[in-house]
């Protein structure tokens, strides 16, 4: 089983035009902490030059002028510039990882804030998994890029310089040969800049992969043992990894195309200075202070040489991460911010659907001009096959999706023209999928209201009919739930979900197949539940099993998009429709519809 490789969006920032923005984005905040840690760069790199100079004074006053009180001088200031070069170096190191920390957070922080502001159809076109890899990997690479600008320009760079100053003050001739090998690097690294950046996308690509594999083994593992699928995932997350494995081997080998050259070069350059400056001392005259400070400084800003010259190339595969991570940042919002709208005002809670149309693609209309009214404190029932449209009208109710025609007002009002947070505020939600957070029961429960009491969620739990089981394990409500509430049943979670919802105390209620998938056992005790949350509040519920919705005040028979019934339980019987021909079947084989109701 294979599956078709990722497309990575194409890069919308040139390499100059981003490390530009991060820079100015970062030192607005930070320069204070940045200036601090080049001052300290600044002394480091100081004493780095200093003493390669020093070195060639002690060789002096060893070996030409037979000084011992001057060798002994120079050593101690020595030990004193190593001791002041040590404390530099920790100071800008624990100033620039804190600097590091704190980008990093803000831009995680930064990329799930934008996540939660989106829309549900941005993320029906995504994989989880792909989030993850930028919130970590992506802003990972932020810092990595600002890491190596600072210390190319605070370490290298300024290192550089003052290694140059010293050679140039003992042998400006060699000095000059010695840089003549810059040119020709810097022309063969430009050539692998284009290459590692191509492969950079793919292992980001490659990685999110194998994220996405390992994700959904994991949370689908019921259905790979029960279908003895472990060597299909095997064999699909070894394929990714391979490939992952085969694209790092060729950036190594990419990446590190320069080395030989650089090398080469280096070693050329430091033969080239020995035979010069060996020649210089025997027969011109040179003291060996100046050769060997020469060669000492040489030798030092060999290293600085080399990342400097290799900086492009590690700047554009950190890029590549900080792209991914400012292309979910910089997009435009799916669900674009309405908090200056005006607040849901109630007064009746008197829903309704003024032919309203909608299509997931333009081309497969699923709602096609709906209008119904869902009457204050009355309970509305949607019934019908699947794929009629029912649950895209809690969608709409919820302003998950927006219609492309129609209105949806509340007590008059378009829920259009109010914001969405005052708007959910005023619902309470419960669907056949529940979603349990890996926290507390407690928690979960307390998520329908923030900064509830104990007391309060003892007594939605009580109404829930969830007390007396969340009391029979040995930690009552501080019992872990499990990743997806795994370690409570079916029937446990729903009832959870349900106290969250009568927690909440909202005056509209939203049910989607809250029964759909529990034993008549548990049915039984979920319905009660939903009794006592549905009593005087507005709500409109769907469901496949037609005997929890006999009650209801409105039944709406759905299909393709469209009412095609309308009334109560005995009205419908008696017309003898579509409502009647279900719950027909229903009762002839005491089971659920045969058309099952999914999400549509």
């Amino acid at each position: 089983m294979t599956k078709a490789p990722r497309k990575i969006t194409d890069d919308p920032y040139g390499a100059a035009q981003l490390v530009r923005r991060l820079v100015m984005e970062q030192a607005s905040v930070y320069w204070r902490r940045y200036l601090m840690a080049f001052i300290l760069m600044a002394i480091a790199a100081a004493a780095t030059a200093l003493s390669a100079y020093l070195l060639g004074q002690v060789i002096n006053q060893a070996y030409v002028d037979r000084n011992l009180t001057g060798i002994v001088v120079l050593s101690l200031v020595s030990l004193a510039i190593f001791t002041i070069k040590g404390v530099a170096t920790y100071g800008q190191s624990v100033i620039l990882t804190q600097i590091k920390n704190a980008i990093l957070a803000n831009n995680q922080r930064r990329l799930f804030d934008k996540l939660m502001h989106e829309s549900l159809g941005f993320y029906a076109q995504r994989h989880s998994s792909e989030f993850l890899a930028r919130l970590t990997s992506g802003a990972n690479s932020v810092t990595e890029v600002l890491n190596l600008l600072i210390n190319a320009i605070g370490r290298d760079l300024l290192s550089l310089i003052g290694l140059v100053i010293v050679m140039v003050t003992q042998d400006p001739f060699m000095a000059l040969f010695g840089l003549l090998i810059a040119p020709p690097a810097v022309l063969v690294l430009r050539k692998l800049v284009r290459r590692v950046k191509g492969l950079a996308y793919t292992q980001f690509a490659g990685n999110a992969e194998i994220l996405e594999t390992m994700q959904e083994s994991l949370q689908g593992i019921r259905t790979v043992k029960a279908f003895s699928l472990e060597q299909t995932m095997r064999d699909r997350i070894g394929a990714s990894i391979e490939a992952v494995r085969k694209n790092a081997d060729k950036m190594a080998r990419v990446s590190n195309r320069s080395s030989p050259l650089m090398e080469t070069l280096g070693g050329f350059a430091v033969a080239a200075s020995l035979m010069y400056g060996g020649y210089r001392v025997v027969a011109m005259g040179a003291t060996p202070g100046q050769f060997f400070s020469f060669l000492t400084a040489f030798l030092l800003a060999y290293e600085p040489a080399k990342r400097l010259a290799r900086l492009n190339i590690e700047l554009n595969s950190g890029l590549v991460g900080a792209r991914m991570l400012l292309e979910i940042v910089d997009s435009p919002q799916s669900e674009p911010d309405d908090s200056s709208k005006p607040a849901l005002a109630l007064t009746e809670v008197r829903v309704e659907f003024d032919a309203v149309e909608f299509a997931y693609r333009a081309d497969e209309p699923v709602l096609k001009g709906m209008s119904f009214v869902a009457e204050p404190g009355k309970m509305t029932a949607l019934v019908g096959p699947s794929g009629g449209g029912k649950s895209t009208v809690l969608a709409l109710l919820l302003r998950f999706y927006e219609p492309s025609a129609g209105d949806i007002r509340i007590d008059g009002q378009s829920i259009a023209s109010v914001s969405r947070v005052s708007l959910r505020q005023q619902t309470a939600y419960v669907g056949q999928d529940v979603y349990l957070f890996r926290d507390t029961i407690r928690a979960n429960i307390a998520f329908g209201k923030i900064g509830a009491s104990e007391d309060e969620i003892v007594a939605a739990a009580k109404a829930a009919h969830a007390h007396d089981f969340i009391m029979g394990f040995p930690l009552g409500y501080d019992t872990p739930v499990g990743e997806h509430g795994a370690q409570l049943s079916g029937g446990q979670r729903q009832r959870i979900a349900v106290a969250r919802a009568l927690l909440r105390d909202a005056p509209i209620v939203l049910l989607d197949e809250a029964t759909a998938a529990l034993d008549s056992e548990s049915e039984k005790l979920v319905q009660e539940a939903i009794e006592r949350l549905c009593h005087n509040r507005t709500t409109i519920v769907i469901a496949h099993r037609l005997h929890t919705i006999m009650h209801a005040d409105s039944i709406l028979v759905v299909e393709a998009g469209e009412i095609v019934e309308q009334g109560r339980h005995d009205d419908l019987l008696r017309r003898g429709g579509r409502y009647a021909s279900f719950f027909r079947l229903q009762q002839r084989h005491a089971a659920p519809l045969a058309v099952v109701d999914t999400a549509v």
